[in-house]
């Protein structure tokens, strides 16, 4: 009889151990595995440096807010001010916790979007700039669609669940690349602590502190998305946007891709003062250039025929027997 209580009482207790873990979905990586899907773009070339499953339809939590804050940054005056209607109060999910009646400006709302992930500041801006929730989304989707995300759609503007609500890591990647070329949403998403004249926030994302030359961009979770991270980082004269979708480690994933990104590849500069010689002529490159390259590869010129009658020559570059560049050569001036 002892012996058969002392089993039972060992049972309970595994019961009960295994009931008090904490349990992953099956939408969550486990612990240092690599995300769903993932990508790193080099930022002005969009080289892809890294990539996998990066077609694939996932949800994409709060990194939604890219989208919403990149219209906000080019469509909307940022000194304007906005009376918190209700539609905009009482979101769920992450919050700024907005009152009804209260006043804030829209810069303050963008960082309060940006730096900690305000679902109900997201409404506001949306009902700002198009007057209902619903038209921002339709405005959201003209957008992308203009931009050629074809694996993206949106249901609300700040990425709480939705079947309809969907992208890329490559799509998600190529918005956050073209979102940073605005100084105003480079400018907030980089930010660490602001202190605005209505609100003052500090920004959730660790990438800004845990990894060298980090400049942005947003994170998201939720349970069905996992977590998802859109991160920047800035070297020298080489930029790098990663994206990892469904990833526990998201930081560690990123900061791993990233640092990888750098150590093989680098920008090499190609400029018009570059002279070349094409059957006795001397020609060279209209204007500056740039490439991405794999360091320590060699890369190897190529001079043909022109396909324009107004030039001497083309000049095609190679790496690895793959065309990674390719212009037209011009008489000097």
């Amino acid at each position: 009889m002892i012996k058969k209580n002392i089993k039972i009482s060992c049972l309970v207790f595994a019961a009960i151990t295994l009931f008090s873990l904490p349990f992953a979905t099956n939408n969550i990586c486990s612990a240092n595995a690599d995300g769903v899907a993932e990508i790193a773009l080099e930022l002005n070339h969009l080289t892809v440096l890294h990539e996998k499953n990066s077609e694939q339809r996932l949800p994409m939590a709060s990194t939604t807010k890219i989208m919403t804050a990149m219209i906000i940054c080019e469509e909307c005056k940022l000194d304007d001010v906005i009376t918190i209607s209700d539609e905009a109060v009482g979101i769920e999910g992450s919050s700024i916790y907005l009152k009804r009646g209260e006043r804030l400006s829209v810069k303050d709302l963008l960082y309060g979007l940006m730096l900690v992930s305000g679902n109900d500041a997201a409404c506001a801006l949306a009902i700002h700039h198009s007057k209902t929730v619903n038209s921002f989304v339709e405005h959201m989707n003209k957008r992308a669609k203009e931009l050629g995300l074809v694996n993206t759609n949106f249901a609300n503007p700040n990425g709480l669940p939705n079947e309809n609500h969907y992208t890329s890591a490559y799509d998600l990647c190529r918005l956050a690349c073209y979102a940073l070329k605005n100084e105003t949403f480079a400018q907030i998403v980089s930010t660490k602590n602001y202190c605005g004249e209505y609100r003052s926030f500090k920004n959730k994302n660790k990438m800004l502190s845990i990894t060298e030359g980090a400049n942005g961009i947003k994170t998201g979770y939720t349970q069905k998305a996992g977590r998802c991270l859109a991160s920047s980082v800035k070297r020298g004269d080489m930029q790098v946007v990663c994206v990892v979708l469904n990833c526990y480690d998201m930081y560690e994933r990123s900061t791993k891709i990233l640092n990888d990104c750098f150590n093989k590849f680098s920008v090499e500069h190609i400029g018009k003062d570059k002279i070349f010689n094409y059957n006795g002529k001397i020609c060279s490159l209209e204007r500056n250039y740039s490439i991405v390259v794999e360091k320590n590869l060699p890369i190897e010129y190529e001079l043909v025929a022109p396909d324009n009658q107004n030039s001497i020559a083309k000049l095609n570059i190679y790496s690895k027997n793959n065309l990674i560049f390719s212009e037209n050569l011009f008489t000097i001036k």
